[in-house]
């Protein structure tokens, strides 16, 4: 369940699954952003085509079909209907995909900013008519084989999407989210809980002092101290000030605690009606079950209403206007000298204007993205800031689209230079236009993105057409891709100047255009902080004794509900017996390009080429190695041969679906001491520019240049600035690596390459006022890591495709240098291990792996000190490798744990955004907290959990719930870009998968009890703590942390 602002949106979308073991930030949409999700290439007699045969009119089920439309681009029907009795809306996409996808959305209109639409959400997923158990969403987590299950609050429209491969769970999940949606519980209980509540600080000492707790007033505490985040949240509200988008909908924390339960009734029975829903089915399941089961589970029991949710036209300004905020100090920042940020953000058109839309969005990619775009050159490399404000180009997420530019990393004194330099960038656009190779380029990544196939396509789908749907546009108009295309061709040609004119319509020529600036406050988080105690100190003093007893009381009732063991079983739940027991396996090849192996695997991939090479680390210099993130982030961006780094932008834009390195920490599947070190050389291109593609790494490896020290600068200011801005979205990543650090050989190169140490080396980086010495450096790390001797490769191409794919990566082979002199390797502990461990490695080239004997894992607690109002908590314990028969016991029980004790004890009683317990490939079994009011309690929580699992305090029930949950990842959908990459990758052949799976399914109460013991216990293993969070005056006072 998460909150996405519009604004914030664009830049990226967050949705968390908590309890898939992972917490994920997926890429927000752009217009076009979710072609880069792409199907399969199907057989005849498909979904796709038995949809083609609905006619105009037919009724179905209580519903009449509309229209019914081809999209042979995107290799899918799309069916649309309307409920007969409500006028729900619906949309079918038939597509030969088993990932089937349901969702539906409600626009959603709050007219204040006590976060009531993003409160609902999570309210109505704790119980419904039909499945009254507490937290059924979070229960269903575990009691399905789903490949997603969310909720998500945009700015003005709430979506409940989930997906599957299995038919019957598709139907099981429905049963679920039609009943938790219009008819919810909504008992005040779950509100508490969600929301707000005021409660003693120990529920259990009504002489406690009383504090705000819920879990959405935690999240959006957590939420607004991201400057990103905060920023993006003000441009919109005074972007747009007349409606429902000059709210926050997510919840102010200050203004949440005005909410009352009868307000979130009243808004439920507003909005949630099918009237105002739009229902979207996406796959290759029949349309005919789906339409039944809704309509008699759901719509059958209403009538049509008029709702009144609609959006007016913001009244376009006739003066631009200017507004101020601030925001807290970052410590983190690459100058703490500049910490302000500006941005000019313009009004554009309605989004339900399809082609205007994309041609606006096309134009927006031309004017920012890229170091050929005029607003790179001229801000980015002026060098007056790190990066681009936060809201960058176009966003189309809500009503009326916008287009903002501007800086953030900027001193005070150069606000007006960036003011300047936007305006004047705008005039010198408008006189000379853009190259007619970068329009071809921006076309070119279209067909790309068209071409590319994607796991998760109907959710991006979904994403993609809520917002033109969402205000009644025409959702199958938005999928027209190659019309709007041609058409966009179509008006260049009959206009050279078409995109000029769009530029000073727009923008020179508009009158509704805000600068926003924000500085940052010393004394920001201390007046967040007064604030809210001014808010308690004002609810505290207008109760009476009875309030204050029954506010005692509420807590009591609410702990004891938390703590009652739920009977879950209403709800429906799949078998472990529904899972397959054999996973299909996937052929690959080996041969060699010169002395390089290569794996090649023969895949569907839709006139797409993707190319990986692996390049070892073991000979490089220890010096060197905290270098080699920046490395990797700069070696495709500093121009290459007789390209600077515009025409090679330009180039790998024109013939690639771009190209990427990567650093590389492998876990060896056998043993904890042993690892691979390396760094990835990414790529894809359509078939026919493969030649052109591997020129491209042709030249970078050989010919890189390492020479422009003020395009270093650009790429290290902004590198620091993203590392920094990242963290309150992933402290809990940063908290799980620093608590691993002295567990594993690993874990030290983990934290250098990923850690806060690599947010710290790149701070200190952007801090030197040369850079020579680090330009240096790159040509020394890149003699050890392109050598043919320490490469392997992996091709994934159709059949057709495989010889002259295997001839071009041979003929790159060939032009890569060989180095004349062996280079040693740095450890002297190098264990060869073939890629497949189950063939001999005469037989299967090998990957080099480090081994290091003495290491001794030792305990470490960290506590970074930071300026946020929430933590982020992480206990890491040393357990087994992957191949181990433990490990799956150790995977089971995490997520049993998750489910059945951490969630309640850190989530619900605690009011943590989300928590839980992971076993990570590398043999780290992990506990973990997310924007989290506490940090010594939740520790402690931890360790209950440990008491909790050795005593067995679980039922088979629980265990095959956990089982089902476990397997959904595992057997979570691979594309044929990835297909046989953890092979090549990881060394994990499918026949150690299938043993692997053997395992999981074998795990029994017994085996469960016994690795809990053998594990998890006080001085069992080596465990490692770690902390990102607010000034904490006990841990402060132990000197058993290390404070940074």
């Amino acid at each position: 369940m998460s909150y996405r602002p519009s604004s914030v949106s664009n830049w990226y979308r967050y949705v968390s699954t908590m309890f898939r073991q992972t917490t994920g930030l997926l890429k927000q949409p752009r217009y076009l952003s979710f072609l880069g999700q792409k199907p399969w290439r199907f057989n005849s007699s498909s979904a796709k085509e038995r949809a083609l045969l609905y006619k105009a009119g037919e009724k179905i089920h209580g519903f009449t079909v509309n229209q019914v439309t081809d999209v042979p681009d995107l290799f899918l029907t799309a069916v649309k209907l309307t409920h007969d009795n409500t006028g729900a809306r619906y949309l079918h996409v038939a597509r030969d995909d088993s990932n089937n996808l349901f969702s539906v959305q409600f626009r959603t209109t709050p007219m204040d900013s006590t976060g009531v639409p993003h409160i609902l959400e999570h309210t109505v997923l704790c119980g419904s008519e039909k499945f009254p158990c507490r937290d059924p969403f979070f229960k269903m987590l575990n009691r399905s084989l789903s490949t997603f299950m969310n909720a998500f609050t945009a700015s003005d429209y709430t979506m409940y999407p989930f997906s599957t491969q299995n038919g019957k769970d598709f139907q099981n999940l429905l049963s679920v989210y039609l009943d938790a949606v219009f008819f919810p519980c909504l008992r005040e209980l779950d509100f508490w809980q969600e929301g707000w509540r005021l409660e003693h600080e120990n529920p259990t000492d009504p002489n406690a002092p009383l504090v705000f707790k819920g879990v959405v007033f935690n999240e959006m505490k957590g939420s607004f101290t991201d400057n990103e985040r905060l920023y993006a949240q003000h441009l919109q509200n005074k972007l747009y000030p007349d409606h429902t988008y000059s709210v926050v909908s997510g919840g102010e924390p200050l203004d949440i605690p005005e909410l009352s339960w009868e307000q979130l009734k009243q808004f439920h029975a507003t909005h949630y009606h099918p009237s105002n829903a739009r229902f979207f089915t996406y796959g290759n399941l029949p349309l005919e079950q789906h339409l039944k089961q809704i309509q008699e589970e759901a719509l059958s029991r209403f009538q049509r209403t008029e709702p009144q949710t609609a959006v007016p036209p913001q009244t376009h300004w006739s003066n631009p206007r200017e507004h101020h905020v601030t925001c807290g100090p970052d410590s983190l920042a690459p100058d703490p000298s500049k910490q302000n940020t500006v941005c000019v953000s313009y009004l554009l058109g309605d989004i339900t204007d399809t082609f205007e839309a994309f041609t606006l969005n096309l134009l927006s990619s031309l004017m920012v993205t890229g170091p050929n775009s005029p607003f790179y050159k001229a801000l980015i490399e002026a060098k007056i800031g790190t990066d681009f404000s936060s809201v960058v180009g176009f966003d189309g997420s809500i009503k009326e689209a916008s287009f903002s530019v501007g800086m953030q990393g900027i001193a005070e004194k150069d606000i007006e230079t960036v003011k300047e330099i936007i305006f004047r960038t705008v005039n010198e656009v408008i006189a000379n236009g853009f190259e007619e190779e970068r329009i071809e380029a921006l076309l070119h990544k279209i067909e790309i993105q068209m071409k590319h196939q994607s796991t998760s396509f109907g959710l991006s789908l979904a994403s993609y057409i809520a917002t033109c749907w969402n205000h009644d546009g025409d959702p199958v108009e938005v999928l027209k891709i190659s019309d709007k295309v041609t058409r966009f061709r179509q008006c260049l040609q009959d206009n050279p100047h078409f995109l000029q004119e769009k530029v000073k319509l727009y923008f020179k020529d508009n009158p509704h255009r805000l600068t926003l600036s924000m500085s940052p406050d010393e004394s920001y988080f201390e007046k967040q902080a007064k604030a809210e105690d001014e808010k308690l100190k004002q609810k505290v003093s207008a109760l009476s004794e009875e309030d204050k007893k029954l506010i005692y009381e509420k807590g009591l009732h609410l702990m004891a509900a938390q703590s009652t063991t739920q009977d879950a079983s209403c709800l429906p739940a799949l078998k472990v017996s529904d899972i397959q027991p054999t996973i299909p396996f996937t052929p690959v090849e080996m041969g060699n390009a010169g002395d390089v192996p290569v794996q090649y695997c023969a895949q569907p991939t839709n006139g797409m080429v993707y190319f990986r090479a692996m390049c070892s680390l073991n000979t490089l210099p220890e010096e060197l190695k905290i270098y080699v993130p920046l490395f990797c982030n700069v070696i495709t961006k500093l121009g290459c041969g007789v390209m600077d780094y515009r025409q090679q932008s330009q180039q790998i834009e024109l013939k690639t679906g771009g190209m990427s390195v990567s650093p590389q920490i492998i876990p060896d599947a056998t043993d904890l001491d042993v690892y691979e070190q390396g760094v990835l050389l990414s790529s894809s291109s359509l078939e026919r520019n493969v030649p052109d593609m591997m020129r491209l790494w042709s030249e970078i490896i050989n010919t890189a240049c390492f020479d422009d020290e003020e395009r270093l600068r650009v790429l290290v200011m902004m590198s620091a600035q993203e590392l920094a801005n990242g963290i309150p979205d992933s402290g809990h990543t940063y908290a799980m690596i620093r608590a691993a650090r002295n567990l594993t050989p690993a874990g030290d190169l983990q934290e250098t390459f990923d850690g806060m140490d690599q947010v710290n080396i790149m701070k200190r980086i952007a801090e030197m006022s040369n850079l020579t010495p680090i330009l240096r450096k790159f040509p020394r790390i890149k003699k050890h890591l392109f050598n043919p001797e320490n490469m392997r490769c992996a091709v994934n191409a159709t059949p057709q495709m495989m010889s002259e794919a295997s001839l071009e990566v041979e003929k790159l082979m060939n032009l890569i240098a060989r180095k004349k002199k062996e280079r040693k390797h740095v450890q002297p502990n190098i264990i060869e291990k073939p890629l497949d461990p189950l063939v001999g490695s005469s037989f299967s080239p090998g990957r080099k792996l480090i081994s290091d004997p003495t290491f001794k894992p030792c305990q470490m607690k960290t506590y970074f000190q930071l300026p946020f109002p929430v933590n982020y908590v992480s206990e890491c314990i040393r357990a087994v490798p992957f191949a181990d028969q433990d490990y799956a016991s150790l995977q089971i029980l995490a997520q049993l744990m998750t489910a059945k004790f951490l969630h309640g004890e850190i989530r619900e009683k605690g009011g943590a955004y989300g928590g839980g317990a992971k076993m990570g490939q590398g043999g780290l079994f992990a506990f973990y907290s997310y924007r989290d009011p506490n940090s010594i309690t939740t520790l402690t929580a931890f360790r209950k959990g440990v008491e909790w699992a050795k005593a067995g305090k679980f039922t088979q029930q629980d265990i095959d719930e956990a089982k089902l949950s476990v397997f959904s990842a595992v057997d979570a959908p691979i594309a044929p870009s990835n297909k046989g990459i953890s092979q090549f990758l990881n060394g994990i052949p499918d026949e150690m998968k299938q043993k692997h799976r053997e395992q999981l399914f074998a795990v029994t109460h017994k085996s469960l009890v016994e690795v809990a013991n053998k594990y998890l216990g006080i001085g069992q293993s080596t465990c490692g703590l770690a902390i990102l969070g607010p000034p904490n005056e006990s841990i402060n006072k132990n000197p058993s942390w290390v404070v940074r």
